[in-house]
């Protein structure tokens, strides 16, 4: 599902038309309808707008739902994660972070072996 079904579906689930969501987000009515039908792309600044207008995060617009979550078998670490105090929360970033560090320079290792 693109932008323009993504934001067809999330307007129309909050119940809010064109001329309404023309006020909150100070984009003109033909621009919304343009975006609907995908014949054009809302800039950041427009898709932040819209964000707030519709009450969602914006990523919600722009990605579709198995896009956005964590892959199942991590979601349970992940809300006990959101449960840390700010130490714990750092640590717990440091060892993320070198955990990714890791896996990139080992992929840049194989891609030089390849060479």
């Amino acid at each position: 599902m693109g932008f323009s079904e993504r934001f067809a579906k999330i307007r129309k689930e909050k119940g809010i038309g064109f001329p309404e969501l023309s006020r909150l987000t100070e984009i003109h009515v033909t621009q919304l309808r343009r975006y609907e039908k995908g014949e054009s792309l809302p800039t950041l600044d427009a898709l932040r707008r819209l964000a707030i207008a519709l009450n969602v995060p914006g990523d919600i617009l722009l990605f579709d739902d198995k896009e956005r979550k964590p892959p199942e078998d991590f979601l349970l670490q992940f809300d006990a994660l959101m449960q840390l105090n700010a130490e714990e929360k750092k640590i717990a970033r440091a060892v993320l972070d070198g955990l990714v560090l890791r896996h990139q320079a080992r992929k840049l290792m194989h891609q030089e072996q390849a060479r």
